[in-house]
């Protein structure tokens, strides 16, 4: 009997599909590998060519990163773009245990998020809106440029505020922007913004922390001034 190609599989059995479903941590190592090298041979598919390097590896990940690209070639379907794909793979696993878990700025207060934006904002002669996306402990997960505007204002659409929330799967949004003439209190289109955002927010059950107003020099927050509740 003919053997099936991941293609023939059942749409949730094949590994790109499943990972896409489940995540990474559902696949095995040989399903990893296998959405690495793409395809096998007419005679194994992809998941049972990895199955077979690997076994001779003894399963083990590390002893894997020690092939060379000549003897991972002596596998019938393992090509040197298949080998190479394979080594690089290996080596970006043992360069990411060398590194540092990455530090996510705190922005849990208006003087925070004021020190993190001000160096972006402090010499535009334009205004722009940023939205800041933060996680249930204030870390910034995504910081998106909502628009770069006009000299006195600038068009922020709400629902992209909400789009990049939940796509960054924040619990936390402030937003912030800048006052080119550098006066820091709010206008009334500031106000009809903060109260857009803040309701919009509440319906999708997400965390208005701020809106943050910045000059060269100082800032004006609608939460320290108790316009935020």
């Amino acid at each position: 009997m003919d053997k099936l190609s991941i293609t023939q599989w059942a749409e949730d059995d094949r590994p790109r599909e499943k990972l896409m479903r489940l995540g990474p941590e559902a696949l095995s190592n040989a399903e990893l590998m296998a959405i690495l090298i793409g395809s096998g041979t007419p005679e194994e598919s992809a998941v049972d060519l990895m199955k077979r390097v690997l076994n001779d590896c003894n399963n083990n990940l590390n002893t894997l990163g020690k092939r060379s690209i000549y003897q991972l070639m002596e596998y019938k379907g393992v090509g040197p773009a298949k080998a190479v794909t394979i080594m690089a793979a290996c080596e970006l696993g043992k360069r990411r245990q060398m590194e540092k878990a990455e530090v996510r700025p705190k922005l849990d207060s208006a003087e925070a998020i004021y020190q993190y934006m001000h160096p972006k904002m402090q010499d535009l002669d334009v205004e722009e809106a940023w939205a800041l996306l933060m996680n249930q402990n204030f870390n910034l997960l995504k910081a998106v440029r909502l628009s770069h505007g006009g000299i006195s204002e600038t068009a922020v659409d709400v629902r992209i505020i909400l789009k990049e929330a939940l796509l960054a799967n924040a619990t936390i949004v402030a937003i912030c922007h800048n006052h080119p003439s550098n006066n820091h209190r709010p206008s009334s289109n500031d106000d009809r913004l903060t109260e857009l955002v803040r309701k919009a927010c509440q319906t999708m059950r997400i965390f208005m922390l701020d809106h943050i107003i910045i000059t060269d020099g100082r800032y004006y927050s609608y939460r320290e001034e108790g316009r935020l509740s």
